[in-house]
C-alpha cells in the first residue's frame, strides 16, 4: 500500500465526511418518516393515492420526500372539472413550479390574473397568496412541484 500525499488524504476524508452527512440526513429523514429521494425511480399513474376534492376535482400524490441535496420536495398531480369552484386564495411557505397538462388554468397572484395553456409553467414564490382555477371547457390537469419550506406537512 502506497503512502497518500496531503491532497489524495485531504480529498479521501471530505469524500468519507460527504458520505457520512448523507447517511446522517438519511437516518434523520426516516426517523422522520420522511423518504430520502437517493435514486432514481418511476413513478406510474395508476400506482399515485387519489384525493376526491369537495369540487369534484382529485389530486394524485406522486413523491414527497428529501433530495439527498437536503431540499424537501413534493409532487402532485391535480384535476380541477370545468366551472367548479377553486380553492381559496392561500399563502404557501414553499416554493411551487406547476405545469398545465390539459384545459386552461387562470392562476391569480400579486392582484393580476394570467392564463395558463398546456405546456405553460408559472412559478410561485414562498410566501405568495395565490388561486388557481379552471376557465376552460373540459377539465384540466396540471402538476405540482413544491420545494423547500413545510413540504413534509404539504397536503395537495
Amino acid at each position: 500500500m502506497r503512502e497518500l500525499n496531503r491532497r489524495e488524504l485531504f480529498g479521501a476524508m471530505a469524500g468519507v465526511a460527504a458520505v457520512g452527512g448523507v447517511r446522517a440526513a438519511a437516518q434523520t429523514e426516516a426517523a422522520k418518516g420522511g423518504a430520502v429521494l437517493s435514486i432514481s425511480k418511476v413513478f406510474p399513474f395508476e400506482g399515485m393515492p387519489v384525493k376526491k376534492m369537495a369540487n369534484g376535482g382529485e389530486s394524485r400524490d406522486v413523491v414527497r420526500g428529501s433530495l439527498t441535496t437536503g431540499e424537501a420536495v413534493a409532487v402532485h398531480a391535480s384535476m380541477q372539472l370545468a366551472g367548479a369552484v377553486p380553492n381559496p386564495a392561500h399563502a404557501i411557505e414553499h416554493s411551487e413550479i406547476m405545469m398545465v397538462e390539459e384545459g386552461t388554468l387562470e392562476v391569480t397572484f400579486n392582484g393580476k390574473s394570467q392564463r395558463v395553456v398546456p405546456g405553460g409553467v408559472f412559478y410561485v414564490a414562498y410566501g405568495t397568496v395565490h388561486q388557481v382555477r379552471n376557465v376552460g371547457d373540459g377539465p384540466v390537469k396540471y402538476v405540482i412541484v413544491a420545494i423547500g419550506g413545510e413540504v413534509k406537512k404539504w397536503v395537495g
